[in-house]
């Protein structure tokens, strides 16, 4: 495949040195960094800025969120080291790295193959088999960062969000609101400790209620974690019947028994697709189908790399050339 980006390397924002080229574009101008001269941090914010802005716009063709580079450099103050958004490899193919930290953690933006209009890419934590989401948008995820910042009386990450910031979040308002924690907001791993806490204090109905709450589709659409954890609350209510039903809504196939695991790799094989054809279905969203059934069983077996020829092709088919591209691209090309 043809690349439509020239890869860099990961660029380590602190004490960053290099050179700097003549080159005719973003994705020259990337490729041409070698260490050399000392970059202060807003040369190098603008260089690892345009490389995630560029592959976001020409590789998985779409659009960059408006304050990605705002993030970037909250990501790296915090002590993260800014990366390739091409360095997928073992990744689940839908990201598009931006950090990493110490321990390995990847946090990304999730390009989703068929997103309807004006959904945002979420903010996600990725790793070898695995996806974890963060927040629903880039603004979002910086606003819980300053108010977390906030709360402790801190202000180096307010600062380092500059204007996106300033549009974001009003210094000192968590103080104002005499919130005694901060398990606010529309954020997964909020919604479940505050289930947690219910449970804590004995308060069954309101976690029945909040487990209800974070099972909506508009709050966290693509995503099926939420209908397991409700599945989960209900069952540990003794709620079985209910538990089952909200089960058959999960999305991800990470809880299912074997045979269900069989049943769908019969029902990506040709065999499997071709009764699909012969049912009537409309053979793009056969394809899809098949797209995101390899994405499943790759994220319970760790084979990522192994489908994505099997899954781009499947985009390729359904007419999706430009994600089928993105799927397949990784720096090491």
């Amino acid at each position: 495949m043809s690349s439509l980006f020239t890869p860099f390397s990961a660029l380590p924002l602190r004490q960053t040195r290099a050179t700097v080229s003549c080159c005719s574009s973003v994705s020259e101008f990337i490729c041409n960094i070698s260490p050399n001269i000392t970059l202060g941090w807003g040369l190098t914010s603008r260089v690892v800025v345009a490389g995630h802005v560029s592959f976001i716009k020409e590789v998985a063709v779409t659009e960059p969120p408006t304050h990605l580079q705002h993030l970037l450099k909250v990501l790296q103050t915090r002590g993260e080291t800014i990366i390739s958004p091409g360095t997928k490899q073992g990744l689940i193919p839908l990201a598009i790295p931006l950090s990493k930290d110490s321990s390995g953690s990847v946090t990304a933006l999730l390009r989703w193959p068929t997103a309807p209009p004006g959904l945002d890419m979420p903010v996600v934590e990725v790793w070898r088999s695995g996806v974890r989401l963060i927040a629903r948008n880039v603004d979002e995820y910086i606003h819980r960062i300053l108010v977390e910042e906030d709360a402790q009386e801190m202000s180096e990450l307010y600062i380092a969000s500059a204007e996106a910031g300033e549009k974001l979040y009003k210094k000192g308002a968590f103080a104002e609101s005499q919130i005694d924690n901060l398990d606010v907001g529309l954020f997964p791993d909020v919604l479940e400790k505050k289930v947690l806490r219910h449970f804590d204090e004995g308060d069954h109905v309101s976690a029945m209620v909040t487990g209800e709450f974070y099972t909506r589709k508009d709050l966290f659409p693509g995503f099926g974690r939420p209908f397991v954890y409700y599945a989960n609350i209900l069952q540990k209510v003794g709620r079985d019947s209910e538990a089952k039903e909200a089960a058959r809504e999960v999305a991800s196939i990470a809880q299912w028994e074997d045979e269900q695991i069989e049943f769908i790799r019969e029902k990506v094989s040709d065999e499997g697709r071709f009764e699909d054809l012969k049912k009537g279905k409309d053979p793009i969203q056969v394809a899809l189908d098949v797209a995101a059934f390899l994405l499943d069983l790759a994220s319970i077996e760790g084979t990522w790399s192994e489908s994505l020829h099997h899954i781009a092709k499947c985009y390729e088919e359904a007419g999706l050339k430009d994600m089928s591209n993105f799927i397949l691209y990784t720096d090491d090309k």
